[in-house]
C-alpha cells in the first residue's frame, strides 16, 4: 500500500504518542507523522494547513484523544465543526481513548466526522484494519 502523506496525532499523553509515532513509523505507513498535544494546537495546525501552508501539510488520518488538557477531545471536535466541510471531507477521523465510557461513546455520536473509536495505543491489527476500510 501506498503511504498516506500525513498522519496528525492529538495527544497529550507522550508515551502514547511515542508508542503510536513508533508504530505507524515502523509500519511505513505515512510520510510524515505529525503530533500536537491538546486541542488548541491541533485547531492552529488544522487552520494552517487548510490554507495551504507550506509547512502545514494536510492530514489525510486524524487520532484524536478524548481526555487531554487544555482542550480536550470533545472540545475540539466542537470547534472542528466550524471548518468548512469541503476540507473536512478529505481527513479520516478516529477518536482514540484509554478508557471509553458509555457516556463519552454516546456523546461521540453527536459528531459525525468522528468514524470510530479505538482504544489507546494503537495496536497493528487496528491500523491495518483502518487501512483496509477507510483507505
Amino acid at each position: 500500500m501506498k503511504p498516506l502523506k500525513t498522519i496528525l496525532l492529538i495527544d497529550d499523553d507522550d508515551t502514547t504518542n511515542y508508542l503510536n509515532h513508533r508504530l505507524l513509523s515502523r509500519m511505513e505507513l505515512a510520510d510524515d507523522i505529525r503530533v500536537v498535544t491538546d486541542g488548541e494546537k491541533a485547531l492552529e495546525y488544522l487552520t494552517q494547513a487548510f490554507q495551504g501552508a507550506r509547512d502545514f501539510p494536510y492530514p489525510d488520518l486524524i487520532f484524536v484523544d478524548i481526555k487531554m488538557s487544555v482542550m480536550d477531545g470533545f472540545e475540539f471536535l466542537d470547534e472542528y465543526q466550524k471548518f468548512d466541510e469541503q476540507d473536512k471531507d478529505r481527513i479520516v477521523m478516529l477518536m482514540l481513548t484509554s478508557s471509553a465510557s458509555f457516556y463519552d461513546l454516546e456523546k461521540l455520536k453527536k459528531y459525525p466526522e468522528v468514524r470510530r473509536h479505538y482504544s489507546k495505543p494503537l495496536a497493528e491489527a487496528d491500523v491495518r484494519e483502518i487501512i483496509a476500510e477507510y483507505f
